[in-house]
């Protein structure tokens, strides 16, 4: 005898799907969902790759400071060529522009692999192969980011920007596991290689999508390209505090480049603890990923944002008082993953839904130049106050900071806490 569904059953059920992520663009779009799979995979390259290179460099070196100027390279390359990077991916075949990139960075994967297996390699090999990752990753991410939301409907758009990010988490969560327990029982060889592997899967997503489905764009190119993206970014207040708060907390409240020290002399947990400190975060934001049905349908989105950066830089100073507590720690680390990943589910809706598809690379590209930059600035910065004082005051002053940047930022872009979707 079947049970009938009760009212009170439907209701349930109704609500619950309110919370979870819409799913409508990978269930209706072919091209999304093969570069969606291809984008997790090449996200969990990244991810290993995020965990290896500090690791190498602090085992080689013992040194903070020079795992803040791996970051420091880093930044030298996105700097330099992410503009560049973002108006090619507006006036050139996205889907060619994109192989050709994450290609490039399975090469430049091939150093790493011999900086780890041959041990007269001088350190500096490790800092070459940071810098062209970051030179090719300039040139993909832009094409990745526009192509993926040029391939899905009006509609389905918001779907889309929540399951990037959803995407991104799950790599997120694998990555600095999997690389921490690969390098701990197979060793960083194994690990680069598998970040090679990764890392081509989105080149081959790319060329599965059909020739001619992102055209080259038209327009102005070059230098009066880039001055157009960037004015477009000035001129819309929203698009430009989000960023500016993004940068802030980047900046002052994300200490990555601390972990190695946090794990090999604090908490002494070694190479797999170093990587349950980077997937806690994973793990907090894939949970707000999954539930972040509520967020995408939200109204007063800059409000959200604002509140979720505040909850970032407050879960970063507790993370950095509760060095006592290596589970306590994790905690904290996986409310600040959960409210960064709000904060960026709810900047993304405000972007995408906001811009038009011709400077989708250009705002793209400034973005990720701000996502990416801004981390790389951030353990520049973590690591020489380390140096000076402590980690723990690092840490700690970091998150304050975090909370104080975004309230000035608030106050001083009130179109941001006024906008409404």
């Amino acid at each position: 005898m079947e049970l009938s569904q009760t009212p009170l059953q439907g209701g349930r059920r109704r609500a619950l799907r309110t919370f979870l992520v819409d799913v409508s663009a990978f269930t209706a779009e072919r091209d999304f969902r093969i570069l969606w799979i291809g984008h997790i995979a090449s996200e969990l390259g990244r991810q290993v790759i995020a965990i290896a290179m500090p690791y190498q460099v602090y085992v080689a070196t013992g040194s903070t400071l020079a795992v803040g100027l791996l970051s420091l390279v880093q930044v030298a390359a996105l700097v330099g060529l992410s503009l560049p990077g973002g108006a090619y991916a507006d006036t050139l075949d996205r889907r060619r522009l994109l192989a050709g990139a994450q290609a490039a960075q399975v090469v430049f994967c091939g150093l790493l692999i011999a900086s780890a297996v041959v041990p007269d390699l001088p350190i500096w090999t490790v800092y070459l192969a940071s810098f062209l990752l970051a030179a090719a990753s300039a040139f993909a991410r832009p094409a990745q980011k526009s192509a993926l939301f040029a391939v899905v409907s009006r509609e389905r758009l918001r779907s889309a920007v929540a399951l990037d990010q959803l995407g991104g988490q799950l790599a997120a969560v694998a990555g600095p596991a999997l690389g921490g327990v690969t390098i701990a029982v197979l060793g960083l060889p194994a690990a680069f290689t598998l970040a090679a592997l990764a890392l081509g899967s989105l080149a081959l997503a790319a060329l599965a999508i059909p020739a001619g489905r992102l055209p080259a764009g038209r327009g102005a190119r070059g230098l009066p390209a880039i001055r157009a993206g960037i004015g477009y970014v000035r001129r819309t207040p929203t698009v430009f505090s989000t960023m500016v708060m993004d940068f802030s907390a980047m900046l002052f409240g994300f200490p990555v480049a601390l972990f190695p020290a946090l794990a090999l002399t604090v908490f002494r947990v070694g190479p797999a603890g170093l990587g349950a400190l980077v997937s806690s975060i994973a793990v907090g934001a894939l949970f707000a990923s999954v539930l972040s049905g509520r967020l995408s349908a939200m109204r007063r989105k800059g409000v959200g944002v604002t509140a979720l950066f505040l909850v970032w830089g407050a879960a970063i100073t507790l993370f950095g008082l509760a060095t006592f507590s290596f589970t306590l720690a994790l905690v904290f680390l996986a409310i600040a993953g959960a409210a960064d990943i709000g904060a960026a589910v709810l900047r993304a809706s405000i972007v995408q839904t906001t811009i038009p598809d011709e400077m989708r690379g250009r705002v793209s590209s400034i973005n990720s130049l701000i996502a990416t930059a801004g981390p790389r600035l951030g353990d520049v910065e973590a690591t020489a106050v380390a140096s000076i004082a402590s980690v723990q005051l690092s840490v700690v002053s970091g998150g304050v900071l975090c909370m104080l940047a975004t309230l000035i930022v608030a106050r001083r872009f009130p179109e941001l806490i006024s906008y409404r979707d």
